[in-house]
């Protein structure tokens, strides 16, 4: 049985990077005793596949875990037995089942990401944030209306000129903060730090001007097919599902 796990990440954890995220849960599942099945052969390592790596210093209240289970366990009692050994800065959210075929593995079908900007007071505090300047708001429209929107992305091994403009589906600039809808995963892939970036240099603004927090509220897949629960809500009429609705609570 395959099932998917969706976590929180805020607070000071929000520093650790990718890899000591899986390190950590390496050892939630043991404290746990969740029955997550091991590859074979004379190393053998947790089954274990994260959806969509998180950037350091972002917090998050959308992030997913797939695991492989040698046997069945409630989803209530599985996120009350992690949330139990868990540190603060980590929480789970929920715990679902999902079918077996790869093509719903979230490494796989993930095709979005939505995040909310914040300006800060001070870039000590991710809690301390002010209101979105006007010239922000007012020149929004106009930066998407751009035929292209070009940056320098970095690769494994240089930098290559991009448009990234097909790649933000959304963008809403509020008072309180800016909300981004952008394409991730392994086709397409944009992080929302190299978007403000190049609204920030668009607007006029001197770099490093706004201390800036991120926040991932869900990620996004197309849904592979009707297996999905009749109630998933789609997102901005894409078809777009949050990768905890392509799956099933199980049941004692």
């Amino acid at each position: 049985m395959k099932a998917r796990i969706k976590f929180r990440k805020y607070g000071s954890l929000r520093f650790i990077g990718h890899l000591d995220v899986m390190r950590y849960f390496q050892k939630v599942m043991r404290r746990s005793e969740i029955p997550i099945a091991f590859t074979g052969g004379y190393s053998p390592h947790m089954i274990m596949s994260f959806a969509q790596p998180l950037g350091v210093g972002v917090t998050s209240d959308g992030e997913y875990l797939d695991i492989q289970l040698t046997a069945p366990v409630a989803s209530e009692r599985a996120v009350a037995k992690m949330n139990a050994v868990m540190a603060e800065g980590i929480e789970v959210l929920s715990f679902v089942q999902i079918p077996e075929e790869k093509k719903y593995s979230g490494m796989t079908i993930t095709a979005a990401a939505d995040y909310r900007v914040t300006l800060l007071e001070s870039a000590r505090s991710a809690e301390q944030t002010r209101r979105i300047p006007g010239i922000l708001k007012a020149q929004a429209e106009h930066f998407l209306g751009q035929e292209e929107i070009k940056v320098w992305k970095a690769t494994k091994r240089s930098e290559m000129e991009v448009d990234i403009k097909p790649m933000i589906y959304d963008m809403q600039v509020g008072d309180a903060d800016i909300r981004l809808f952008l394409a991730a995963g392994s086709e397409h892939n944009l992080k929302p730090d190299l978007v403000m970036e190049a609204f920030l240099d668009f607007c006029g603004e001197e770099k490093g001007a706004y201390p800036l927090h991120f926040h991932r509220i869900d990620v996004y897949a197309k849904n592979p097919d009707a297996w999905a629960d009749e109630k998933a809500a789609h997102v901005r009429g894409a078809g777009l599902v949050t990768l905890e609705s392509l799956g099933k609570k199980i049941g004692e």
